[in-house]
Parts: structure tokens; C-alpha cells; sequence
């Protein structure tokens, strides 16, 4: 029995010391702006242990101290650095040489939505040409240049079809913001999950006429990654989200 309690004891001291031996790593991995988190980043080392990045950039890992920790994306990876030369208690941020506009594209509808528009647009091109031509030529009344008595008498189906040509355009308007404003991309700029992806989808779903004014994918990810940050502070002291849009005001 008491031989049993001596190899207990040696046991544990020995795991007591495994357990010294290593260290854990936290930190959150950026792009090249330091703007962007990156999800789906490999966190390697030598010994074989690894992890990856979650949707909101950040990891954890456990390492003995003679190990080393290098990061991986889509084939280049950073320089390997020593696990004894980080500051325990520090995270390590990583900074990739990478930009959140060179990422792969999201693919979130069978089809590009150019393409989608494009057959929208020869469907209902009777629609989306039509224009209420008051001023013609002549007129089946004979009266010569001047008044088209035709349309104007024919007013109802004037209004119908610029009616109709209002709605398809709003259509086409919305069905741009769901391709450039999607759940897909605003998770992955943001790391936002259920509710409060659903509340800032809803809250700070852009116009059409915003989402153009962008110059530049980076720009509109900027602003994306921007908005996320007054959200999460609003969300977090239980406040009221106001101007959404600020290019707007």
C-alpha cells in the first residue's frame, strides 16, 4: 500500500512538470492591414500539434516549450518562432500578408448575379425600355407633328407599364444588395453568429444607392468591419443602433 502511494506521488510530480513544460498560446490572427480578422488560418508547430483560427480570427493552442508555432494560409506560411520566446500571458497577434479583398470569392447563388441580371433584363426588355413617347412624329388622327393623341388617351397603360418597369428595377436593386450584402461574406468579415448576425443583417442592410458608392471592395469591407465594431458595443451595453449608413447622412 504504501509503495502504491510513493508511485502516485511520482506520477504526479512528473505530470506536474509535463504541465510545466508547455504553454498556451492565445492570440488572434490579422490581414496585412491589421483591419480584418482571418478565420480558417492553420496554426502549426514542429512537435505535429495544431489548430485553426475560428470565425472571428482568434485561437488557442498547447505547446511544450522546445517546440516552435508557425501560421498557414492558402500555401504561404509565416517564419516558425520558438514557443520558450513568447511572453507568457501575451497573446501572439499575427499579421498575414494577405488583404481581405485577395481572398477567394464566396460563391452564395448558382450563378453570378451579372448573369442573373443580364437574363432579367433581355426577359423583360419590352419593360425596361419602355419609355412614354407624348411627343411623335404624327398621330393616327393625322394631325401632323405634334401631340401623339394615341398615348395620351392611353394613359392607364402608361402607368402600368412604368409601374411594372418601377417594381422590376427595385427588384433588380434588391436582389444587388442580397449578392454584395450577404450572410456568408458579413460572417466572415465580422465573426458574427445567431442572433446578432440576424439583428445587424437587418439593421444595417445598405440601399442600392450606398452599396455603389463604394469605390473599392476594401473600402466596403472597411465599412462592414466598422459597423460590427459600434454593434457589438451597442449590443453589449444593451443600447439603440443609430445611423446605420453614415455616407447617407
Amino acid at each position: 500500500m504504501k509503495q502504491q502511494k510513493i508511485i502516485g506521488t511520482i506520477l504526479l510530480l512528473l505530470l506536474g512538470r509535463a504541465a510545466l513544460a508547455q504553454q498556451e498560446i492565445t492570440g488572434t490572427v490579422f490581414d496585412k492591414s491589421q483591419l480584418f480578422t482571418m478565420p480558417g488560418v492553420s496554426v502549426l508547430s514542429n512537435s505535429g500539434s495544431g489548430t485553426m483560427t475560428d470565425s472571428s480570427g482568434r485561437y488557442r493552442i498547447r505547446l511544450p516549450l522546445d517546440d516552435s508555432i508557425y501560421f498557414s494560409y492558402l500555401g504561404r506560411h509565416t517564419g516558425k518562432i520558438a514557443v520558450k520566446r513568447i511572453a507568457r500571458g501575451y497573446p501572439l497577434n499575427m499579421s498575414l500578408a494577405i488583404t481581405v479583398d485577395s481572398l477567394p470569392i464566396v460563391v452564395v447563388k448558382p450563378k453570378p448575379y451579372r448573369y442573373d441580371s443580364l437574363e432579367n433584363r433581355d426577359e423583360y426588355r419590352r419593360v425596361f425600355d419602355y419609355a412614354p413617347d407624348y411627343l411623335a412624329g404624327g398621330s393616327s388622327s393625322g394631325l401632323g407633328v405634334g401631340l401623339n393623341l394615341d398615348m395620351i388617351f392611353n394613359a392607364r397603360k402608361n402607368r402600368q407599364m412604368l409601374s411594372l418597369q418601377r417594381r422590376l428595377i427595385e427588384e433588380e436593386h434588391d436582389k444587388y444588395i442580397d449578392y454584395r450584402f450577404n450572410r456568408t461574406l458579413v460572417r466572415r468579415i465580422t465573426g458574427l453568429q445567431k442572433p446578432q448576425l440576424d439583428s445587424f443583417m437587418h439593421i444595417y442592410r445598405p440601399s442600392y444607392e450606398f452599396i455603389r458608392s463604394f469605390e473599392n471592395d476594401y473600402d466596403y469591407y472597411k465599412y462592414i468591419k466598422d459597423c460590427a465594431l459600434a454593434f457589438r458595443e451597442a449590443w453589449r451595453r444593451n443600447l439603440p443602433v443609430d445611423h446605420p449608413h453614415p455616407l447617407e447622412n
